[in-house]
C-alpha cells in the first residue's frame, strides 16, 4: 500500500539558476496557431510586454545568481519594439536565444544584431517555429501563408550568417517521424539552409492544443515513484525561471497557472516547486524540451 507521501506530487528544488527566460512579448503574437499551449494571438493581452529597462534590471539581478544563458519568448518577441536593443544589451551578459516565428524579421534589425554578436564574446541563437515541411502540412496549423513567410525568415537569417534552430511541434504519428524529419531536412536544404538544425517538440496538451486534440488526463501526472533514479536536471524547473510582466514564474510553459508565480524577484523565485501539472508529465517524458541542445537533428550534408 502506498504511503501518503508517495501519493503527493514530487517536489523539485532549484539546484542553480543557469537559464533565465523572458516572456518579452507577453501573449501577443501575429499568428494564431492551433497548438499554442498558452493560446497566443493578436488579441491575447493577458500578459504584456517587458521593457528594456525591466530586462536590464533583471539582467543585473541575474549576475548575482550566476545565470549562464538567456532566452526570449512570447508571443512573438519581434512584436516588442525594444527587442533589438534588449538582445544587444543581453549580449553584454551572456549567450542569448530568441524564439520567433520568423515572419516579421527586418533587415535593419538583423544587421544590428549581426554586428552586436560579432563584437560580443557571447552567441546569439534564433529558434524559428515551422510545423510542417510544406504549406500543406504547416499552414493548417499556423495559418494561411505562414510557411512561405517563415521560410523567407530562415533564408534571411542564413544570409546574415545565423544558423537558426528550426523547431517543429510533433503533430504526426511516431511511426512517421523518420519520414517527416527527412522531408524537413530536404526542404530546408533546398531553401538554401545547407546544414540545418531541427528540433522536434512534443505537443503540450493545454491552451489551444487542448481544444484541437485533448487535454491531459488525471493519470498523466508525475509521481514520486517515477522520480526515483530520475535525473532532475532534465527538467527546466530544476535550473530555470521565467520573467513576465506579472512576476517570476517557474517555467515558460506554466505562466497561466497561478501556483507557478513564485514572486517578484529571482531570489524569491528560487524556491522548490511541486510537479502537479500535466505539462510536468510531458517534461518528464521528453526531458529538457525547452533547451537548445536536446534532441536536435542535424543535416549530414
Amino acid at each position: 500500500m502506498n504511503s501518503v507521501a508517495d501519493q503527493l506530487p514530487p517536489v523539485v528544488s532549484l539546484s542553480h539558476l543557469d537559464d533565465l527566460w523572458f516572456q518579452v512579448s507577453g501573449t501577443l503574437c501575429n499568428l494564431t496557431c492551433h497548438h499554442c499551449f498558452i493560446s497566443c494571438s493578436p488579441k491575447n493581452s493577458s500578459f504584456g510586454y517587458l521593457s528594456l529597462q525591466e530586462v536590464k534590471r533583471r539582467l543585473d539581478e541575474s549576475t548575482r545568481l550566476g545565470v549562464k544563458e538567456y532566452y526570449f519568448t512570447g508571443g512573438e518577441p519581434f512584436l516588442n519594439r525594444e527587442i533589438v536593443p534588449i538582445l544587444v544589451e543581453t549580449l553584454r551578459y551572456g549567450p542569448a536565444t530568441v524564439l520567433t516565428n520568423g515572419s516579421v524579421l527586418k533587415d535593419e534589425w538583423l544587421d544590428e544584431l549581426c554586428e552586436a554578436e560579432q563584437t560580443s564574446r557571447y552567441s546569439l541563437e534564433f529558434r524559428v517555429s515551422i510545423d510542417g515541411f510544406s504549406p500543406e502540412t504547416n499552414d493548417p496549423i499556423r495559418g494561411e501563408g505562414t510557411f512561405a513567410r517563415a521560410i523567407q525568415g530562415v533564408q534571411k537569417l542564413v544570409e546574415y550568417g545565423f544558423l537558426p534552430i528550426i523547431t517543429a511541434t510533433r503533430t504526426w504519428s511516431d511511426a512517421a517521424e523518420q519520414r517527416v524529419v527527412s522531408k524537413f531536412m530536404r526542404m530546408l536544404v533546398q531553401a538554401g539552409y545547407r546544414r540545418p538544425r531541427l528540433k522536434v517538440l512534443p505537443a503540450l496538451q493545454m491552451g489551444a492544443e487542448a481544444e484541437r486534440s485533448n487535454g491531459y488526463s488525471d493519470s498523466q501526472r508525475v509521481t514520486s515513484q517515477m522520480m526515483q533514479g530520475f535525473d532532475e536536471s532534465q527538467l527546466v524547473c530544476e535550473h530555470s525561471r521565467v520573467v513576465t510582466d506579472r512576476g517570476v514564474y517557474v517555467c515558460p510553459i506554466l505562466i497561466e497557472s497561478a501556483d507557478a508565480n513564485l514572486g517578484d524577484s529571482l531570489e524569491a523565485a528560487s524556491t522548490s516547486y511541486s510537479l502537479s501539472h500535466g505539462a510536468c508529465y510531458t517534461c518528464f517524458q521528453y526531458g529538457a524540451i525547452c533547451s537548445n541542445t536536446a534532441s536536435i537533428f542535424r543535416s549530414n550534408q
